[in-house]
């Protein structure tokens, strides 16, 4: 489902870039640690630890090898490392790392609570355990809300691929639950909206068109015809300004604890 970041990041890179500077900085963790980021995809959380956390080093795992190396393209600086791995048995010794942190990866992976306890095993005792997922649930992701409202409306077989069914994770009860079910104590949870403009509708529905993700998935599997019925129908809904760009938001559900000393 996702292996480019070349199309990941027109479609929802530049947006998870933003969540993900807030989230680190909203853990507020001492400078000097030694991070992990479970399913690093493009490298937008490792980036956001190195320019706000001024780490030792911080570590991204993917499974995607193509993402591993589009991340070590694009993040150049020597205290990041990516590796192949997978997030429900991670490469990583025991209570080494200073913080374990994923985003908007957990609801992608078969088991995440055993992804979750594993970035527990992998943080030292009173380190930090933290994720961030889109809010597929209650309609806080307004740009991928709108197009599966649009689908649905033509084709009642699109309802069964919307995250808002697909991944009931994705939400505040259950993400705290699934943290504090992996043994983190004191768990805050939390929610981050950042603006998703568009410069027009080109910009919003290109990306539809790569082929990664359950709805651009949905959008190749279309006949052409199809596929421009919904195009026209997204052109409708779509709240548009004068000058032709899309104001949208974009909000994440987070939750965060420590790993207990005792």
């Amino acid at each position: 489902m996702w292996a480019a970041g070349e199309a990941y990041e027109p479609y929802v890179g530049r947006w998870s870039r933003l969540v993900a500077a807030e989230f680190v900085r909203r853990l507020g963790l001492a400078p000097g640690g030694s991070w992990r980021d479970i399913g690093c995809g493009t490298g937008a959380v490792a980036r956001a630890v190195l320019d706000a956390a001024a780490p030792r080093d911080v570590t991204g795992v993917d499974p995607a090898e193509s993402y591993v190396r589009h991340a070590r393209r694009h993040v150049a600086d020597p205290r990041a490392h990516f590796v192949l791995g997978d997030a429900r048995a991670l490469p990583f010794p025991d209570a080494r790392a200073s913080a374990a942190v994923s985003g908007l990866v957990l609801n992608f992976v078969p088991d995440p609570a055993r992804a979750a306890a594993e970035m527990v095993r992998v943080v030292a005792p009173g380190g930090t355990v933290g994720a961030y997922l889109w809010d597929f649930g209650e309609g806080g992701m307004e740009a991928i809300r709108t197009f599966w409202d649009a689908a649905r409306a033509l084709d009642p077989r699109a309802g069964a691929l919307d995250e808002a069914v697909r991944f009931p994770l994705c939400g505040r009860t259950p993400l705290r639950e699934l943290l504090t079910g992996a043994g983190l104590a004191e768990v805050e949870t939390d929610a981050i909206t950042v603006p998703t403009r568009f410069r027009d509708f080109d910009d919003y529905w290109g990306p539809f068109l790569g082929g990664q993700g359950p709805a651009p998935g949905y959008v190749a599997s279309l006949p052409e015809g199809h596929r421009t019925e919904l195009r026209e129908r997204l052109r409708t809904a779509l709240p548009t300004a004068s000058d032709g760009s899309v104001h949208l938001t974009a909000r994440a559900w987070t939750a965060w604890g420590a790993r207990p000393s005792g």
